[in-house]
C-alpha cells in the first residue's frame, strides 16, 4: 500500500507499556485513530482478516466487513496524500462506504475512535489579505509547543527578535544577556548560561532551540478574540484544550492583535495554515461565541450550526456559560 501505510503500521504496532490501556482492537489508546486503521488495512492485505471485535460495533456479517476493507484498501492507495488526521480518515471511510448502512459506517468509525459524520465540519480557508482597520499589529510566530496551550481560548506564542517589528524593541539588557549566555555556553559554563537564561525569561523573552539553531524570541500570551471556551475544570474544558492544541501544535501562526485584556494578554484572531482558529473551535462545539465582547455575525452563525448538530459541548444536557461559571466562583470567595 505504500511507505506511508507501512510507517503508520510500524508506529501502531510498537510494544504497549504495562500502564497503557488497550483500545477495542488491541492497540494502546494513544494509537487509536488513523494509525490503527492503517495497521488493520495493512494486516488485511496480508491475511484477508478483519480485526477482532469489530462485529460488536457493526450490524453486517464478516463477509460484508471484508468487502469494506477491500474497498478501503483501494481508496487509501488512491488517496493523494493519504489521510493523516482523524477528520481526513473519517471522510475517506464515509466517502468509500457511502452506499452501506449508516449503522455500519458509524460503528466502524466508533471502533477506530474517528469523528462521526454529523461532527465533521467544513472550514473556510479565506484569510485577510490586508489588515482590518481595528488591528493594532500583526505577529508571525515560531512553531507552537503543545504545552503553550493553557485552555481552549488562550495560548502562549513566541516571535523571533529577528522579525522587523521585534528587532527595534528588544531591551538592551536582553540583547547583552543573550550574548553573554552564548559566551557562557561556548565556554561550557552551563550553570552560568542557565542563570542568564532565567534573567532573559524574567524579561519576557526566551532562547529557543529550533532545528539546532538558537533563536532569541519574545513571549506573547494570546486570548482568542470573540470566543470563550470552557475552563479546564468545567465539563468539556479538557476537550476544548485538546482541540485547540490539535489546531496549533507545531505550527507557525499568524496573529492579528486588536488590543489587550485586563490580564495583559493580546486579544487577537489566529490563522493557522489558512484555517481561522476561532471558526474551527466554534464549529466543533468547543467554545461559545463571546457576545459581550464581539458582535461578529459569522461567529454567531458558527455557534448556531454547532448547537443544531449537538456537537462538542452542545451534546451536554445543560452546558454552562464560562463567564457565568467564573462569576459564580468569584462570588463564592
Amino acid at each position: 500500500m505504500g511507505n506511508v501505510l507501512r510507517f503508520l503500521y510500524g508506529k501502531c504496532c510498537r510494544p504497549t507499556t504495562s500502564d497503557e490501556s488497550l483500545g477495542p482492537h488491541g492497540v494502546s489508546a494513544s494509537t487509536v485513530g488513523v494509525s490503527a486503521l492503517a495497521r488493520d488495512l495493512f494486516q488485511f492485505e496480508i491475511t484477508s482478516q478483519v480485526p477482532e471485535g469489530l462485529s460488536r460495533h457493526v450490524v453486517s456479517s464478516k463477509k460484508a466487513q471484508a468487502n469494506w476493507y477491500r474497498k478501503l484498501v483501494e481508496a487509501w492507495r488512491e488517496s493523494k496524500p493519504p489521510p493523516r488526521t482523524p477528520e481526513e480518515a473519517a471522510r475517506l471511510v464515509i466517502g468509500t462506504l457511502k452506499r452501506h448502512q449508516k449503522a455500519d459506517i458509524e460503528g466502524l468509525l466508533t471502533f477506530y475512535g474517528l469523528p462521526l459524520p454529523h461532527t465533521l465540519v467544513e472550514l473556510s480557508t479565506v484569510v485577510p489579505t490586508s489588515l482590518p482597520e481595528e488591528v493594532q499589529f500583526e505577529l508571525q510566530t515560531l512553531p507552537v509547543d503543545a504545552k503553550a496551550v493553557a485552555d481552549g481560548d488562550t495560548i502562549t506564542v513566541y516571535v523571533s527578535t529577528a522579525d522587523s517589528r521585534e528587532s527595534t524593541i528588544v531591551p538592551s539588557n536582553v540583547q547583552l544577556a543573550a550574548v553573554e549566555r552564548t559566551r557562557a555556553r561556548a565556554a561550557k559554563n552551563y550553570a552560568k548560561a542557565d542563570m542568564i537564561h532565567k534573567e532573559i525569561i524574567e524579561s519576557g523573552y526566551r532562547v529557543l532551540n529550533l532545528q539546532n539553531e538558537e533563536i532569541l524570541a519574545r513571549k506573547y500570551r494570546i486570548r482568542l478574540r470573540g470566543i470563550d471556551a470552557p475552563e479546564s475544570s468545567m465539563p468539556y474544558g479538557k476537550e476544548a484544550k485538546e482541540e485547540l492544541t490539535k489546531i496549533v501544535q507545531g505550527k507557525c501562526l499568524r496573529v492579528l492583535v486588536y488590543g489587550q485584556d485586563r490580564y495583559g494578554r493580546c486579544v487577537g484572531d489566529i490563522y493557522c495554515n489558512k484555517v481561522f482558529a476561532q471558526e474551527a473551535m466554534l464549529k466543533k462545539g468547543c467554545a461559545w461565541h463571546y457576545t459581550a465582547y464581539d458582535q461578529r455575525t459569522a461567529l454567531a452563525t458558527w455557534e448556531k450550526e454547532a448547537r443544531a448538530k449537538r456537537v462538542g459541548l452542545w451534546a451536554l444536557s445543560n452546558p454552562e456559560k464560562p463567564w457565568e461559571w467564573r462569576k459564580a466562583r468569584r462570588e463564592c470567595r
